[in-house]
């Protein structure tokens, strides 16, 4: 019997798994799919000769991870990638504002599309190299972060704490505004917000586009050299070598609960495996709480809350082997790892407004990357192996183009939206369509049938909007990996501090199962207050 069983071997749960095994646990890991990896893989599904990452790709959050830093995952044959440049978002008129590798640079190109804006992205750097490294630390350690948050207190007063807080609760719309003149720095933080569900106009946008765009400037957005799965490879590794174990194609379907307790879980197989001190589980919170544990076993508070929980957008990607790079017609997105196709900051507006009415966009926000362009090795020279992903309603109510779209995504539906985003790209970049090999075409039901996490597509287990973070997130209660069932802890990033690949759910919960007294009785009491 293991100590612990972990439910699913996304990131998450292979951080947790790691962690526990460091510790001298005993660990088995469950995981419903033939591979491991959840959202982190990659393959040569797209064409022989072309590395395509099925979900994520770029990981500028796990660079900065301490959680990864301290796995030493370069002993494991990890190694990263990156482009010339981070980042580009091109206008239709040819310019082009750039996120570059060095903070100089990038200020010396804002600086000529709007005077000013070059010494205003000096002095937000600043900030950030000041606050930034504090943040991250308290950000990724678990809920409340007393140390990480003492020193970043103390860092704020020197940085103007109020008003800087103020800026991280604005709408990225109105940030950009107060802090640049021209439009090139405030494309870079309202595209870097729409990485996630956060329109320009939506209340705490402005944070999460200055910390992704931070990120960027100080850490870059690496790619694994060789394809994402590269990541997975090394935490199975180092898992397996310290003597953890993993079985794929093993989908669990309940947790065994006994006086209130977990104390392991069945498979679809039949099979009980037991878990002599915890249960921790890489799921969405709807999944864990509705079908794996059952309301039986959970306060009548949570399941009300778990009725109010909010996923985030849906999400359509088309990968794609083109036999040359794509032709921008703004020169400096050529170099980019990550370009944003939306021509300016009222198109991502109407596309975010949408969206909130529950139409596919007619001229969808496209994040494109150019994986060949960071990492050389992932098709012929002279060629590029690209994706694109763009964002959709959870629950489709109308087309906003022509195509009547209804969110039934047959081939139709599925080839219409592929010729859509292409359509967006080829206005940037003429001659784009030509240079197709082949395409995969990932609708959200296509991504939630190769990662039940990414629901409908969603691909932050959740909002990243402020009413379902921290203390919110899954539901309000503490903001920690515990759970209202002794002995079981949420691993995901349906827990704070929520998605994207750095490990710290997964890290957050392995502690907790690691030290189990405490804040659990907090934890079940505040659950049902």
């Amino acid at each position: 019997m293991p100590d612990a069983v972990v439910i699913g071997a996304g990131p998450n749960g292979l951080v947790a798994a790691n962690l526990l095994v460091d510790a001298g646990w005993s660990v088995e890991v469950l995981e419903a799919q033939t591979e491991p990896g959840g959202a982190v893989r990659s393959d040569r599904g797209v064409h022989p000769d072309y590395v395509s990452d099925l979900f994520s790709a770029f990981y500028p959050l796990a660079a900065a991870s301490p959680v990864l830093a301290r796995l030493d995952l370069a002993a494991e044959g990890l190694r990263w990638s990156h482009a010339p440049r981070v980042l580009a978002h091109p206008l239709g008129d040819g310019r082009c504002a750039v996120l570059e590798r060095r903070a100089e640079d990038t200020a010396a190109g804002l600086a000529e599309l709007a005077e000013a804006d070059g010494d205003a992205w000096r002095e937000m750097y600043a900030t950030w190299s000041r606050v930034g490294p504090d943040l991250v630390r308290s950000l990724f350690t678990p809920f409340p972060p007393v140390r990480a948050g003492l020193r970043l207190a103390a860092k704020l007063r020197g940085a103007g704490g109020l008003r800087l807080a103020r800026s991280l609760v604005l709408p990225v719309r109105r940030l950009g505004e107060e802090e640049f003149r021209g439009e090139g720095g405030r494309l870079l933080l309202a595209g870097n917000a729409l990485h996630a569900d956060l329109a320009p106009e939506t209340t705490g946008g402005g944070g999460f586009g200055w910390l992704m765009s931070m990120l960027g400037q100080s850490h870059g957005f690496p790619a694994p050299v060789g394809g994402s799965g590269a990541l997975t490879a090394a935490l199975v590794s180092r898992l397996r070598r310290r003597g953890g174990g993993l079985r794929c194609g093993e989908r669990v379907v309940s947790v065994v609960v006994r006086g209130g307790r977990a104390v392991g879980v069945r498979t679809a197989g039949g099979e009980t495996v037991s878990a002599r001190r915890a249960v921790l589980a890489d799921t969405s919170a709807p999944i864990l709480y509705r079908d794996l544990v059952g309301e039986e076993h959970l306060p009548a508070r949570l399941l009300r809350d778990l009725a109010r929980f909010q996923w985030d957008f849906s999400t359509f990607k088309v990968d794609r082997a083109l036999t040359s790079p794509v032709p921008w017609t703004a020169p400096q997105a050529a170099g980019a790892g990550t370009v944003h196709v939306a021509d300016g900051m009222d198109v991502l507006t109407r596309f975010a407004a949408q969206i909130a009415r529950g139409q596919v966009p007619d001229e969808p926000f496209a994040l494109f990357g150019q994986m060949t362009t960071a990492d050389p090795g992932r098709s012929p020279a002279g060629t590029e192996s690209a994706w694109a992903y763009t964002h959709l309603p959870q629950q489709i109510t109308s087309d906003a183009g022509p195509d009547a779209i209804t969110g039934r995504w047959d081939t139709r539906e599925q080839e219409a939206m592929a010729d859509r985003v292409e359509a967006q790209v080829e206005r940037f970049a003429p001659g784009f369509r030509s240079r197709i090999l082949a395409r995969r075409i990932l609708a959200p039901t296509t991504l939630q049938a190769m990662d039940e996490n990414l629901h409908n597509g969603a691909i932050n287990n959740g909002t990243a909007a402020l009413h379902q973070q921290a203390v919110f997130r899954p539901t309000p209660g503490t903001g920690r990996p515990e759970t209202p069932v002794k002995g079981l802890y949420l691993a995901s990033a349906a827990a704070h501090p929520g998605g994207g690949v750095h490990g710290a759910p997964g890290a957050n919960a392995a502690r907790a199962a690691l030290r189990p007294h405490g804040l659990h009785t907090v934890l079940h009491r505040a659950q049902r207050l």
